[in-house]
């Protein structure tokens, strides 16, 4: 009986090109690329120049959320005024917004 069925040969694989194994790794780091890594950076960039550009007389707001106007620039640390004669030092990184002028009421 084995005679009427015949066997099944397996047929050579095609030749891959390596390149197209490459392929996706590429097209997915592409892809976090432009929606991941390169937006950080620009946030990076643009915190970093406002905490630069900061001078006394400001209004920011810090990581923890206080408000304060600033009353003193150290090259590390910043002086905030958070209430009338209290005063903080935060460090630079620690300034999250800078607050328009006329959003903020005196203390």
């Amino acid at each position: 009986m084995s005679f009427f069925i015949s066997n099944a040969w397996a047929a050579d694989a095609p030749a891959a090109n390596p390149i197209m194994g490459f392929l996706p790794l590429v097209l997915i780091f592409v892809v976090f690329y432009f929606l991941l890594i390169r937006p950080q950076q620009k946030r990076a960039k643009e915190h970093k120049a406002m905490v630069e550009a900061l001078k006394k007389g400001d209004w920011v707001v810090t990581t923890g959320g206080m408000l304060g106007r600033v009353t003193d620039l150290g090259e590390n640390f910043v002086r905030l005024e958070v209430a009338d004669k209290v005063e903080v030092k935060v460090q630079r990184p620690a300034i999250t917004a800078l607050m328009p002028k006329d959003a903020v009421k005196e203390l």
